[in-house]
């Protein structure tokens, strides 16, 4: 968006420092400024600087809240704050845990938040309207780094996952939302909840040295996948035990 000449004819945004990431790199200033036109929403104006919607918080103006479909006048100055953490999020009854679905690129996210007991869909094949559509459909909050994504008006509940590694992913989803988590009872593959199983249910899937070496076992409801505690179980231990360590901070906060 380019910046009007006239100051008395803009718009004034005072973007949080949380936020700047969004700007393009030779804009990340946090005093911007828009033209006012008379009809554009704060929404649109916000979004036309490079901030997704979803990802910022209350806006006001002089201190007092006014909702993105606000017509601002010249010379008003606009403060836009992130979200607020930890953000809430609409529960279905019976919900203790908000549900997720993830795009194409997430998938080792996918995998950890699934290992954490967090309702986790995830598609390595679908397209950005078909995403919405499920996420809107099930009541999911939809996790991505695609901008245009998060812009899309019919999507109900979006959010941005900062960080380029799974743990830093991780880490700002659990900071953000603060979810209950229940590890250990979901399927890392696709999702199913675990039961437990003795030896021998599964002694046909599992080679005899495991069963020798290991008592507890778990079978996904869905696709029939076997767990027990192996080789890796102290790196999911670690990434568990962060993970509730996480959480907790962010509800003290």
């Amino acid at each position: 968006m380019d910046e009007p000449d006239d100051e008395q004819q803009a718009v004034h945004f005072e973007i949080a420092d949380e936020l700047m990431t969004f700007l393009p790199a030779t804009r990340r200033r946090a005093r911007q400024r828009a033209a006012c036109d008379g009809t554009s929403t704060l929404g649109h104006l916000v979004e036309a600087l490079g901030v997704p919607l979803p990802e910022v918080g209350p806006l006001t103006i002089g201190g007092a809240p006014v909702e993105p479909s606000h017509r601002p006048a010249a010379g008003e100055v606009v403060r836009v704050p992130p979200v607020p953490r930890p953000q809430p999020v609409p529960l279905e009854p019976g919900q203790d845990a908000p549900r997720f679905l993830l795009d194409v690129h997430l998938g080792t996210l996918a995998r950890r938040l699934r290992l954490l007991g967090l309702d986790t869909a995830y598609h390595n094949d679908m397209d950005d309207p078909a995403l919405v559509v499920q996420a809107n459909e099930e009541r999911r909050v939809l996790l991505t780094q695609d901008r245009g994504l998060l812009r899309r008006r019919a999507l109900w509940f979006g959010a941005y996952v900062r960080g380029s590694k799974p743990d830093d992913q991780l880490a700002d989803l659990l900071d953000r939302f603060a979810p209950a988590l229940r590890p250990w009872t979901r399927c890392t593959a696709c999702n199913g909840e675990l039961v437990t199983v003795g030896k021998d249910e599964i002694e046909q899937q599992v080679r005899a040295g495991t069963l020798r070496s290991y008592d507890v076992y778990g079978r996904c409801g869905d696709c029939g996948q076997v767990y027990w505690r192996g080789a890796h179980g102290g790196h999911l231990e670690e990434i568990v035990e962060r993970a509730a360590r996480t959480v907790a901070a962010a509800t003290i906060a």
